[in-house]
């Protein structure tokens, strides 16, 4: 089926959840003239206000029961959280109706002129890559918005009244499971690290599904040099004919690679004659550090966040963009908030929150901006081991503050390969639990120190989500610190 050719008048689509994929994708499959009806697992009082809109739109909701194939389904849509597992889904396979996802509905309703994607994908740094792209773009002069995983609907942008020149599309791991028609005008895998495995069931499964975002690129595949698996991924990718492979790299680029040279970001992929010539396209320092931007004599962005940039920068080039705009859009463009941002400096300690490392991957490029450390770590492990992060960060270690469910499994991991670095064990839930972890790390750290709070678990063992973590954590350095802002 596609979508635009599909006859949609009372074809029975049943969309798997409700939230902020499910309920446009319903609203959308009803203004084409469908027959649609939502099932959600849940049936609390958000869900049941969700349903009443729905319904007063003529869409049957079904709550509390996700599990029974509705009569007479044609086809699936559903949201990225519901696992490939799910009993709805052996009763779809079962009854041979096809799933799609929120993404793979999006891709199949865009008309005959609609704006290219360029996508972005990897366990980490993909919001911050696909706004940087963004704003790139943008400074380009090109009517743009980063859409996808960000929280921004997909299917608002395709079906919007004014077309878009170019979209800037995030995507995890669960929407391209369910979108195989998804073909990228170029995209990018930033890294790859044992996430979500619970959802995919291994990590060659969780792998392949990164890699799904390469197939069919008609321009660039983008990835990673320090992360192998990457590469790999491209070298297994069915692309079009003519589609090349760009490298980027922290070190000076080679040919068919971006780069940074004496403190400037370098493209050597697309120019020409590229074995012989590059071309500027910013300096590091156009690279904001934090959502404040980069404070005088605060820490440069860290490198993690200079290897988005290359990521960004190289989808930019992919699509034609010149590079003043590459420097003008690194320049506008502002990471958000908890995100390795700098609070505030302390008696000569600095207090940098980094609550968006909710895994360990995150966590050991957040570690390793910085030297030396107290660092405040813990939450829901989610399934990960801590050793070998342990291992890589030890030396940058002063002390370690450990708050939430799983700090254990932390603590055992620095018993094995940090032992004679000091640990505070913080048998505390309650709201006044991070103010107190903060105290104990401003106790731990010297003048010169880092401390910084990038957990390696999820938070909803304590918070609601990590932006609340990461209030928490700054609401509690400005209580050592009243006078700052």
């Amino acid at each position: 089926m596609g979508g635009r050719q599909v006859n949609w008048q009372d074809k029975r689509v049943t969309v798997a959840g409700l939230g902020v994929s499910g309920i446009p994708a319903a609203r959308a499959l009803r203004d084409l003239g469908a027959r649609v009806t939502v099932v959600n697992d849940g049936d609390d009082e958000r869900s049941r206000a969700q349903a009443a809109e729905l319904a007063a739109l003529g869409i049957t909701v079904r709550l509390g029961d996700g599990a029974t194939l509705p009569e007479g389904t044609e086809l699936i849509v559903t949201t990225p959280g519901w696992q490939p597992d799910k009993p709805l889904f052996r009763a779809a396979a079962d009854a041979g109706v096809e799933i799609w996802g929120d993404v793979e509905l999006a891709w199949r309703l865009r008309g005959p002129d609609a704006a290219p994607w360029l996508a972005v994908t990897g366990t980490n740094g993909k919001t911050t890559t696909v706004r940087m792209l963004a704003s790139i773009l943008e400074a380009a002069g090109l009517r743009t918005a980063a859409v996808g995983n960000i929280g921004v609907s997909l299917l608002d942008a395709v079906l919007g009244d004014e077309p878009y020149d170019v979209l800037a599309v995030e995507l995890s791991s669960y929407q391209l499971h369910w979108a195989p028609s998804l073909r990228a005008h170029s995209a990018a895998v930033l890294n790859l690290a044992p996430d979500h495995l619970d959802w995919h069931g291994s990590m060659e499964a969780y792998v392949a599904d990164k890699g799904r975002v390469y197939e069919g690129n008609q321009v660039a595949c983008v990835y990673n040099l320090t992360d192998p698996a990457t590469e790999a991924l491209v070298r297994g990718a069915d692309v079009e004919e003519g589609c090349r492979a760009v490298g980027f790299t922290l070190a000076a680029p080679g040919p068919s690679q971006l780069g940074v040279v004496d403190g400037i970001l370098v493209d050597r992929a697309f120019v020409q004659d590229r074995q012989r010539n590059a071309q500027e396209l910013a300096e590091v320092s156009d690279v904001a550090a934090s959502s404040r931007g980069t404070a005088p004599g605060a820490p440069g962005p860290a490198p993690h966040n200079i290897a988005n940039a290359l990521a960004a920068a190289a989808l930019a080039r992919a699509y034609g963009v010149p590079p003043t705009a590459v420097r003008d859009g690194l320049r506008a463009f502002r990471p958000d908030a908890h995100r390795i941002e700098h609070i505030a400096d302390v008696a000569g300690v600095a207090y940098v929150d980094d609550s968006k490392a909710t895994n360990t991957h995150a966590a050991q490029a957040s570690l390793a901006a910085y030297d030396p450390i107290v660092w405040i770590a813990g939450g829901l492990a989610k399934g990960a081991t801590f050793d070998e992060l342990v291992e890589k960060s030890a030396k940058r270690l002063r002390g370690v503050v450990l708050i939430g469910a799983d700090r254990a499994l932390i603590a055992e991991a620095l018993a094995r390969h940090a032992p004679e670095v000091p640990v505070v064990d913080l048998d505390r839930t309650d709201t006044g639990a991070m103010s107190a972890a903060v105290c104990e790390a401003a106790r731990l750290a010297q003048p010169g120190d880092t401390v910084l709070m990038a957990p390696a678990c999820a938070s909803m063992d304590m918070f609601a989500n990590y932006n609340k973590r990461g209030e928490a954590f700054t609401d509690a350095v400005r209580e050592l610190a009243p006078e700052r802002d």
